[in-house]
C-alpha cells in the first residue's frame, strides 16, 4: 500500500495522476486486444502514427506511452534505456529510441527567462540573439548569439516552468514505484531505490550549473590537446537556468559523405575518439557519458569536438581497478576470479544459483577469449554479460550500468566512421598501461596509504567499542536480536494444528461419554450403531476435520508438504 505520508501528494497531483492512470490504462488495453480474434476490435486504438496499439510489441508500446507523457517521462525512459540489466536488452533498445523534442517556448517568454536571469536587457548582453532555437529538448532549448566582442556563442535556454513539472511528475512516479513494490514480480528490481536514483539524476539535470562546472572539468583536463574542443562555458552569462558557452560549427558524425568530401580522415578519427574515451574513463575516471552520433562533431584537421555534457560518469578508483581486473580475468580465462569481481561490483540476490551462475559465465568467457583481436565485438560482450546478470538477478551500480552503456554507444559511433573498427584494438595498449599502473609504486604507495587509514581508523574506534560491549554484559543490559524470517506463518501453522489436535481430542472424550445434550435417544441404535450422540462433541469433531483439512490444503499449497531435507 500506499504510505500516509504520500497521500498529500497524490491529492496535490491529482489532475496529473489522472493522466498518467488513462494513458497508462489506454496503452495497457492493447494487451488484451491483442489476445482476441476480433480484428474490428483489434483495431480500435491507434498510435500516433495510425497502426493499431495491439499491433504492436509491448516494448514499443511502453516508448510510446512515455512519449506521450511528456519530457519527464522521456528522460526517465532515456535514462532507463542505460540500464538493461534492469529492463532487458529489448526494451533498453527500444528505449533509446526515444526522441526529446519538445515544442519550443515563444520568443516572448524566452527574451523574459534570459532577462530574468541574466538581469539585463537582452539587447544590451548579446549584439545579436536569435529567439527562434535551433534546437528544443525535453529540458531546454539551444539559441544562436554573437556576443559584443564578436564570439560566437549558443545559449541553453531553460524551457519555462519544466521545473514545476518535473518536481509534480518524479512526487507521481514515487507513488507508482511504492505501488510496483507490492508487485511480487516487481519487487527484486527495487522500483523505489531505482526511482529515486534517477529522480536525483533527472533533478541534476535541470541544473545547468552542474553543465558549467562540467564543462570546466573537462576543458581543464584537456586544454593541452589540439585535437579535442571541448566548448567553453561563460560564467558571468550562465546561470542555473541559462548557459552560454562557445559555438563548435562542425560536421556531425553522422553526416560520413560530407566528412568524406571534406578531407576527414574517417579512420583517424574514429581511433582518436575512442582512444579519448579510454583516457577519460582509465586515466580520469571522469567521462562523457553519451558519445552518440548527435553529440560529436568534426571540425577541420580531424578535430573531434564534444557537445552536451549534461550527462557525465564518474568512476572511482576502486571501480576501475575492479573493471580492470574483470578485463584481465576474461584475457586470462579466469572464471572463478571473474564471477568473485562480479558478485563483489554488482548485487547479488541471496538465492542466487552460485552453480548455474559460473556456468553461464564459463561458456561467456570461453566464447569471447578466443575472438581475434581486431574483430573483437565489445557492444556484444557488454551485452551478453549484462543478460547474464540480469538473468540472475544481479544489480549493477548505476554508474558501471552507465559505463556499459557509453561504450556500447562508443563502438556503434566509431563504426559509423569506420565499419571495420575494433574498439578493443584501441582498449589493447590500455590493458597494458593498467597492468603497468597496477604495479607502479606511487599506486602501490596510495594503496597502503589508504589501508593504513583504514586500519588506524579501526585501531581507534575498536577498544571503545569492545569496552562499550562489555560494559553491556556485566550490567546484564547486552542484547542479542534475531530476525526470524518466514518463522511467522510455520508457528501459526503448529498453533492451529495443536489447537485442532486439542479440540479433536476432546470431542473424542465428549462423544464417549456421551456428555448432553444429546442426539438419537431411542433405545434401537440407529445408522451404523449411532445413538446417544453428544451434540458438542459432534460439533468439535466435524470443526476440527475441516480446520485440519484446510491446514493440509495450505501446507500443500505453500509447496512444502512433500518438500525433501537436503542433507
Amino acid at each position: 500500500m500506499i504510505k500516509v505520508r504520500s497521500l498529500p501528494s497524490i491529492y496535490r497531483n491529482v489532475k496529473r495522476w489522472t493522466e498518467i492512470l488513462s494513458v497508462l490504462s489506454k496503452y495497457g488495453l492493447a494487451d488484451w486486444l491483442a489476445q482476441s480474434n476480433i480484428d474490428f476490435v483489434k483495431d480500435r486504438l491507434k498510435a500516433p502514427d495510425g497502426e493499431a496499439l495491439s499491433r504492436l510489441t509491448r516494448e514499443a508500446r511502453i516508448r510510446l506511452t512515455l512519449t506521450e507523457l511528456g519530457p519527464t517521462f522521456i528522460k526517465l525512459g532515456q535514462l532507463l534505456s542505460t540500464r538493461p540489466d534492469v529492463v532487458g536488452k529489448e526494451l533498453a533498445d527500444e528505449l533509446a529510441q526515444l526522441q526529446s523534442a519538445t515544442p519550443a517556448d515563444p520568443p516572448e517568454v524566452v527574451r523574459q527567462i534570459v532577462e530574468t536571469e541574466l538581469g539585463m536587457p537582452l539587447d544590451e548582453l548579446f549584439a545579436e540573439f536569435e529567439l527562434v532555437p535551433i534546437a528544443s529538448a525535453s529540458i531546454g532549448q539551444v539559441h544562436r548569439a554573437r556576443l559584443k566582442t564578436g564570439e560566437r556563442v549558443v545559449v541553453k535556454v531553460q524551457h519555462h516552468g519544466i521545473e514545476s513539472k518535473v518536481n509534480e511528475d518524479l512526487e507521481v512516479l514515487a507513488g507508482l514505484a511504492q505501488l510496483a513494490e507490492q508487485i511480487s514480480e516487481l519487487r527484486p528490481y527495487r522500483p523505489t531505490a531505482n526511482m529515486a536514483e534517477m529522480g536525483r539524476t533527472l533533478r541534476r539535470e535541470l541544473d545547468f550549473g552542474r553543465e558549467e562546472r562540467n564543462l570546466s572539468q573537462f576543458g581543464s583536463l584537456f586544454k593541452d590537446d589540439p585535437t579535442i574542443r571541448i566548448p567553453r562555458a561563460l560564467t558571468e552569462l550562465s546561470t542555473p537556468r541559462v548557459l552560454t558557452m562557445d559555438m563548435i560549427d562542425g560536421i556531425p558524425v553522422a553526416e560520413t559523405g560530407l566528412l568524406s568530401a571534406a578531407g576527414i580522415d574517417r579512420e583517424e578519427v574514429a581511433r582518436r575518439g575512442a582512444g579519448l574515451y579510454m583516457q577519460m574513463i582509465f586515466t580520469h575516471g571522469f567521462f562523457h557519458a553519451d558519445p552518440h552520433p548527435g553529440n560529436i562533431v568534426i571540425l577541420p584537421g580531424n578535430v573531434i569536438g564534444l557537445l552536451d555534457f549534461g550527462m557525465v560518469g564518474r568512476i572511482d578508483e576502486r571501480m576501475r581497478e575492479d573493471i580492470e581486473d574483470m578485463l584481465m580475468a576474461i584475457v586470462q580465462h579466469d572464471v572463478p576470479l571473474l564471477v568473485k569481481i562480479i558478485k563483489r561490483i554488482g548485487q547479488a540476490p541471496p538465492q542466487l544459483d552460485e552453480g548455474a551462475f559460473s556456468n553461464d559465465v564459463a561458456d561467456f568467457v570461453g566464447h569471447y577469449a578466443t575472438q581475434a583481436l581486431d574483430q573483437f565485438d565489445v557492444s556484444g560482450a557488454l551485452t551478453d554479460m549484462t543478460q547474464i546478470m540480469r538473468r540472475h538477478g544481479i544489480m549493477l551500480p548505476a554508474q558501471v550500468a552507465m559505463l556499459i552503456k557509453t561504450l556500447v554507444t562508443l563502438e556503434g559511433t566509431s563504426q559509423l566512421l569506420s565499419p571495420h573498427f575494433s574498439l578493443m584494438e584501441v582498449m589493447q595498449p590500455y590493458h597494458r598501461k593498467m597492468l603497468l599502473r597496477r604495479f607502479s609504486p606511487t599506486r602501490q604507495a596510495r594503496k597502503l596509504r589508504r589501508l593504513y587509514m583504514e586500519v588506524e581508523q579501526l585501531a581507534e574506534v575498536l577498544p571503545q567499542r569492545i569496552i562499550q560491549i562489555l560494559e553491556q554484559i556485566q550490567s546484564g543490559k547486552f542484547d542479542v536480536h534475531l530476525d526470524h524470517r518466514g518463522l511467522g506463518p510455520s508457528v501459526n501453522r503448529l498453533v492451529l494444528g495443536l489447537l485442532t489436535s486439542a479440540l479433536f481430542l476432546g470431542s473424542s472424550l465428549m462423544l464417549s461419554y456421551k456428555v448432553p445434550p444429546v442426539l438419537f435417544t431411542q433405545k434401537e441404535p440407529l445408522w451404523f450403531g449411532l445413538h446417544n450422540l453428544s451434540i458438542l462433541g459432534l460439533i468439535g469433531c466435524v470443526t476440527s476435520l475441516l480446520v485440519g483439512l484446510r491446514l493440509l490444503w495450505a501446507i500443500g499449497k505453500s509447496g512444502h508438504l512433500d518438500q525433501k531435507v537436503s542433507k
